[in-house]
C-alpha cells in the first residue's frame, strides 16, 4: 500500500509523545508498505532531521512554519469558531503541498494525527483517511477545570474547551477515529454518538525500554519523567512535592525524587533542593528508569494514556499512579501500577512499595509481562496496518 503520514511536528528525534508515535509506528511499517511524511517543521533545527526519516519514508516533505507564525495565525483567528490548537497549524502552504502530493501520488490511505490536522483532509471523500487523536481533547480540558488556575488562565482553558467539543465531531468525516484509550473512546462516543471510533493503544519500544536485571533491593529513589514544560507534568510534579512526598519523608526520611525530562519551566526548578533533583534532558531514558525503584506519574488532570507508566512498566518497574490515563491500560490496580486518587492513597501506595522488596518485584514483573504482551509497538503498527486495509478495502 501507498499511505500519506500528515503529521503536525517532525517525528524526530523520538523522545517523546506525537513525535514517538509517528516514527516507531514508520519504522515497522515502511517494511511492507510504501510510506509518504508531510508535517510542519517549526524550527531551523527540525529541517536537519530529513536525513534520519529518509529510511523509512519514500518522500518526506516539511512545510516551515515558525512559531511566530502559529501564533499570528491564533491571533487572526481569534473570533472564529475554531480551537486556538487548530488555528495555531493553519498553513495555506501546508494545504498546497498537500494537495500537490495528493495529486501527484495515487495513495491507498492516509494517517492523519491529531486534531489539530483534521482541516486538512475532512473533505478528500476519494482518499481512504484515518484520524488518530493521541486522547480526547475535551476530556482533557474538563479535568483541568478541577486544578487551581489563575483568572486569565481558566478564562483562556474554558473557552478552548467549549471550542474543542463543538469541533471534535469532525471525525465523523472521516473513514476511522482512533483514540489511545478505552476512556476517551467511551467519553467521545457519549459526547458526540460517534460510531467510527476504534482504539488503537500507545506503544513501547521494548527494544530500547527492556529489562536489565532491574536491582530490587533499593528503596530510595522516586523518578517522574516528562516533557517539563507540559501543563499535566508541571502540575503533577509539584503536587507530588508539595503534598505526597512530605507524607513518604515521614517513613523514609532518605528518599530523593528525581523528575527527568527536558525543557523544565522555573516552577519545576524551583522546586530543586537536598531531596529534590531536576535532569533536563536525559538522553538515555531507559538507564534513568533502571535506576529507579518506584515510578510515579500523578497526574491531575489530562487524558490518553501516560507513556511514562508503559516505559517503566516495560523495564519491570513498578508505578504508582493516578487515574489519569489508567483505565486505558486495561488493568486492575497493582497489575504492574497502583491506581491511586488522592494524596494519601498516593503516599500509602508509594510507602507499601518502598518497605517490600517482594512487592516491588512481583509489580514489576507482572507489569513487564502485560506490556510485551499488549503494547509492544510491533503489536500496536499490525493493528494499525488492519485497520488502513480495512477502510481501504
Amino acid at each position: 500500500m501507498k499511505i500519506l503520514f500528515l503529521a503536525n511536528r517532525v517525528p524526530y528525534p523520538p523522545f517523546r509523545g506525537d513525535k514517538l508515535k509517528i516514527y516507531n509506528l514508520a519504522k515497522r511499517l515502511y517494511k511492507r508498505h510504501e510510506l509518504y511524511l508531510l508535517t510542519f517543521a517549526q524550527t531551523e533545527e527540525d529541517l536537519q532531521y530529513k536525513k534520519d526519516l529518509e529510511p523509512y519514508f519514500k518522500e518526506v516533505h516539511f512545510v516551515y512554519q515558525p512559531k511566530w507564525k502559529s501564533a499570528v495565525e491564533c491571533l487572526k483567528g481569534l473570533y472564529r469558531p475554531e480551537p486556538f490548537q487548530v488555528l495555531y497549524f493553519n498553513s495555506s502552504e501546508m494545504q498546497a503541498a498537500l494537495t500537490e502530493l495528493t495529486q501527484r501520488v495515487k495513495f491507498d490511505a492516509a494517517h492523519v494525527q491529531h486534531l489539530r490536522m483534521s482541516p486538512y483532509m475532512k473533505d478528500m471523500n476519494g482518499l481512504p483517511r484515518i484520524l488518530d487523536l493521541p486522547d480526547a481533547f475535551s476530556l482533557y480540558w474538563e479535568r483541568r477545570k478541577n486544578v487551581k488556575r489563575g483568572f486569565l488562565s481558566a478564562i483562556f482553558e474554558n473557552m478552548e474547551q467549549r471550542r474543542v467539543l463543538k469541533y471534535e465531531p469532525i471525525l465523523s468525516k472521516y473513514n476511522l477515529g482512533l483514540v489511545c484509550s478505552s476512556e476517551d473512546l467511551t467519553y467521545l462516543q457519549q459526547q458526540h454518538r460517534l460510531t467510527n471510533l476504534k482504539l488503537l493503544p500507545n506503544g513501547v519500544d521494548t527494544t530500547t525500554f527492556k529489562a536489565k536485571n532491574h536491582d530490587y533491593s533499593g528503596c530510595s529513589r522516586i523518578l517522574f519523567t516528562g516533557n517539563m514544560d507540559y501543563a499535566p507534568n508541571v502540575d503533577a510534579v509539584v503536587y507530588f512535592v508539595q503534598d505526597v512526598l512530605p507524607i513518604i519523608k515521614k517513613q523514609f526520611s532518605d528518599v530523593k525524587f528525581i523528575i527527568a525530562g527536558q525543557r523544565p519551566v522555573p516552577r519545576v526548578l524551583d522546586l530543586k533542593c537536598d531531596y529534590v533533583e531536576v535532569t533536563g534532558f536525559v538522553e538515555d531514558l531507559a538507564s534513568m528508569y533502571d535506576s529507579a525503584d518506584v515510578v510515579v506519574a500523578p497526574l491531575r488532570f489530562g487524558a490518553g494514556t501516560q507513556n511514562k507508566v508503559l516505559e517503566a512498566m516495560a523495564m519491570g518497574i513498578p508505578v504508582v499512579c493516578s487515574n489519569i490515563g489508567f483505565a486505558g491500560l486495561g488493568i486492575s490496580s497493582g497489575d504492574g501500577a497502583f491506581l491511586a486518587s488522592d494524596k494519601e492513597t498516593f503516599a500509602q501506595s508509594v510507602i507499601a512499595l518502598l518497605e517490600s522488596e517482594a512487592l516491588r518485584r512481583s509489580t514489576g514483573t507482572t507489569g513487564y509481562d502485560i506490556i510485551h504482551s499488549r503494547f509492544d509497538w510491533d503489536a500496536v503498527s499490525e493493528k494499525l496496518e488492519r485497520y488502513l486495509m480495512d477502510i481501504a478495502g
